[in-house]
Formats: structure tokens, C-alpha cells, sequence
């Protein structure tokens, strides 16, 4: 039976047709329309999962390849942490920095990644622009915040590599800097300021996505989980609650929803981890005038269990984090009294305040931080991308893009360490959560010493 709140490692799969989480991203959107998958059908290719990477995945099939594929969406689309995530689009994903990229593959693949991640963020650009997805775009660009005197260091030494050795244009901001210009916070000790970086709606942008994808010739059935993969001669069949899908190829763009035990393809290689979110009231004049912020900022922090936050269009702050370890906890309020708590903070002025949205959503994380685009046999069937840790707003669009072309058949690919090998199965994947409860403890121990 499935609980409440969707919990990847323990419920079969996501439900049927559920409603969007009481969101400020879902508040007077209306879901997708579209029926359930019913009878027998057939496919060239079949894409699970209704958000980022499969909708960008069968926008470029259809638009760019000439493959009509068909797409299996659990619930609503962009149910999962496509119409969650707090709408931030970034330069990366993983939890793997410049440096150890450089450290670990050499300057060349670094450069390379460095590339990709500029052209993730073009992508997502040129199709808001192609499909005039109406998602609010907002360049107040991105600032990565130390938040304790010990981590300047190392974020001037980062804008110095950044800027020589890939030309990017971030500059590295001084406390004084940022009291004057970006926000008044007795926790910013310096930032580097990335100008290119926006954010935008994301639930808007992946119905976009859909409307793309549709208008392309692609197939989408919202309310239509998975409950079975099975292989059927040359072909792979999907069964779901009222059909049937018969497909050459199958694409896995579930990413931290995708259930334990799923496909051997997926099975035990990512941990779903949940992150929260709250938005407050709309601040006052005098509060945003108090805090500092300047229309359009968003920012993280350098903490362990770091802490993320923007300026909304309508004065609200979105204030996000690290949630609850298990999916029955997710709604708890002591998580929502957390962020909150983690919020005054760093803003002072909005002392009293109150959160008027609360939810929270599973990104998938990888046992090496960083993700894979992935072919995951050797008969050029069966394909996935996950494991973005938490920044996939940018990159899922651009991995849906690169799974496409994988599927396709083009081999005109970078040469990228998410392209060359599958990820990495979790040893002793039964103890994830007290793996995480560990982490979770030094992380908050590490980040009130230092």
C-alpha cells in the first residue's frame, strides 16, 4: 500500500494521477491534460518519467531525430522535483567542484565539462525560447555565499580558477560588497557572483516541455505508473495500471523517483534524498529594504548541508534545504520550523516572518557525485540519465538532450566522464538512511563549529 508521501525505497512505484503538493509553484496551475495510457500500444521508443530530462528527451527525439516517442508519466507531469526545486538555473550538477573535475579526469575533460554546463544552461534558454514557455525567466544572476570567515579563501581561489582557466565572467564579491550591493546578512562573508545564471517557474517550465513535446509529435499520458518491465523477444513491454506499452527502446528519466526495485539498469545505483522548501509572506517594503536583496538574487551557501534561497517576483522569499530522512516524515513541522529558523539567520530583518508554503521532493544522489547519461546494455535498448544531486534543473534538460542523441544513434557526443561508464552500485544499499543520519549529524556538527 502505498503512504502518503511517495517514499522510493520503500513503495512499488508513485501512485496514480496524484495531485501536485500543496506548493507555491502548483498554487492556480492547472495539470496537464491529458488521459492515462489504455489498451495496447506501441512504440519506437518509451520514456519514463514526466519531468525534465524525459520531456527534453522527447521534444529533441521528435523535433531533432524524426522518432515519435511515447512518454509514461506516473502522476501529473512535473510532479516529481521537476515542479519542486526551487526554480534555480545553475552552472553544474553532482557535488563534484572544478577543482576535483581537474584533479581527477585532467584539464582537458575539465574544460570539456565546463562546456557542457554553459551549454545546459543555453539549452534551457533556446527552448524557453522556442516553445514561448511562459516560466517568469529572472537574471538577477547567482551567488555562491560563504558563510563563515574560513571559506572566503576558498571561494577567491575558485574565481581565480574559474576565470583563467575558463574564461568564465564570475567575480568574487567582498562582505563589504555584498552589504552594499546584494543583501544585509551578518552570515555572506564574501560570494562569487555568477551573472549568467537565472531563475525561473519550474513546474511552468516543464508543462512547456510537454506542450513541446506534444506539438512535436511525442506521446504523453500522465496518470499511467510503470508497475512492470518486462522483456518480450526483441521488444521491452510496460505495463501500467490500464495498458500496455510495447517498445524497441526504453529511456529511464525517473531520476530520485525512481522506485528500489525497478530495473536492473537503476536498482541500488542512486539514493533518493529528500531537500524542503518554504516560501514566505510577501516582505514589506521595509523588510526587503531591511534585507537588502535586489530583485532577482539567488543564492547558496558553502555549508556541508548547505541552504538555498531567492527573491521571488512577488517579494516572497523561497528559503530551501536538507528535509526529512524518510518519506513518512516529509511533512513534518519541525522541518518547515527549521528552514525557518535557518532563514532569520541569515536574514535578520525578517524576524517573525511566517512561511506560508512548505513542501519538500526526492533528488537522486550518486554514490560518486555526478551523474550519468547512460546506455545501460550492450544491445543499445535500454538508456538512463540520474544521480544530479540536487542541481538538475539546467543539466536534466541537457541530459534529456544527450539521451536522445544516445538513443538516436548519433555519435557526434563530447567525450564526458557522465557518458562513459554506468553509475556505481551503493555497497550494503540497505543502510542508505543510516548512512545519511550519520552524514546529516557531522554535517550540522561541522557546520555550527565552523
Amino acid at each position: 500500500m502505498l503512504s502518503s508521501f511517495y517514499d522510493p525505497l520503500l513503495d512499488s512505484n508513485p501512485g496514480t494521477g496524484r495531485p501536485y503538493p500543496v506548493s507555491y509553484w502548483a498554487q492556480g496551475v492547472n495539470p496537464w491534460s491529458a488521459p492515462a495510457l489504455s489498451g495496447e500500444q506501441q512504440t519506437e521508443v518509451a520514456i519514463i518519467g514526466g519531468g525534465y530530462t524525459g520531456l527534453s528527451c522527447a521534444w529533441h527525439l521528435a523535433s531533432q531525430h524524426d522518432i515519435q516517442p511515447t512518454v509514461l508519466e506516473a502522476n501529473q507531469i512535473g510532479w516529481g522535483c521537476s515542479g519542486r526545486n526551487g526554480g534555480f538555473v545553475l552552472n553544474g550538477t553532482g557535488r563534484l567542484s572544478f577543482a576535483q573535475i581537474e584533479n581527477k579526469w585532467g584539464e582537458q575533460t575539465a574544460q570539456a565539462v565546463y562546456a557542457e554546463y554553459r551549454q545546459a544552461i543555453d539549452t534551457v534558454s533556446e527552448l524557453i525560447d522556442i516553445g514561448d514557455i511562459p516560466c517568469a525567466p529572472e537574471y538577477g544572476g547567482y551567488l555562491k555565499i560563504a558563510h563563515n570567515r574560513q571559506s572566503v579563501e576558498l571561494l577567491k581561489q575558485q574565481a581565480i580558477l574559474m576565470q583563467r582557466k575558463f574564461g568564465d565572467p564570475l567575480r568574487f564579491l567582498s562582505a563589504q560588497a555584498l552589504e552594499k550591493n546584494y543583501l544585509h546578512s551578518p552570515q555572506a562573508h564574501g560570494a562569487l557572483h555568477y551573472p549568467y545564471c537565472f531563475g525561473l517557474h519550474p513546474l511552468k517550465l516543464a508543462q512547456g516541455y510537454a506542450n513541446m513535446a506534444h506539438q512535436a509529435g511525442a506521446k504523453i499520458y500522465p496518470q499511467s505508473p510503470v508497475i512492470k518491465i518486462q522483456p518480450e523477444g526483441s521488444k521491452i513491454r510496460l505495463l501500467t495500471p490500464s495498458g500496455s506499452l510495447v517498445a524497441d527502446k526504453l529511456v529511464i528519466a525517473s531520476n530520485g523517483y525512481t522506485p528500489n526495485q525497478f530495473h536492473s539498469a537503476v536498482d541500488k545505483r542512486h539514493f533518493p534524498v529528500l531537500s524542503s522548501i518554504i516560501v514566505t509572506a510577501p516582505l514589506s517594503d521595509a523588510q526587503r529594504q531591511a534585507c537588502g536583496l535586489k530583485s532577482g538574487l539567488m543564492a547558496m551557501d558553502t555549508r556541508t548541508l548547505k541552504y538555498y534561497y531567492r527573491l521571488l517576483p512577488d517579494n516572497r522569499i523561497l528559503f530551501g534545504g536538507r528535509g526529512a530522512i524518510r518519506g513518512k516524515d516529509a511533512n513534518h513541522p519541525v522541518y518547515k520550523k527549521r528552514l525557518l529558523d535557518a532563514l532569520v539567520q541569515t536574514l535578520p530583518a525578517l524576524n517573525g516572518i511566517q512561511a506560508e508554503y512548505f513542501w519538500s521532493g526526492w533528488v537522486s544522489v550518486s554514490l560518486d557525485d555526478y551523474p550519468r547519461i547512460c546506455q545501460a546494455d550492450d544491445k543499445g535498448q535500454v538508456f538512463y540519465a540520474m544521480g544530479y544531486c540536487g542541481s538538475g534543473v539546467s543539466f536534466a534538460s541537457q541530459a534529456g538532450k544527450r539521451l536522445a542523441q544516445r538513443v538516436a544513434g548519433d555519435l557526434n557526443l563530447p567525450t564526458l566522464p557522465f557518458m562513459q561508464s554506468p553509475l556505481p552500485q551503493f555497497p550494503m544499499a540497505q543502510f542508505r538512511r543510516l548512512g545519511l543520519w550519520a552524514f546529516y549529524h557531522l554535517g550540522r556538527f561541522r557546520d555550527g563549529l565552523l
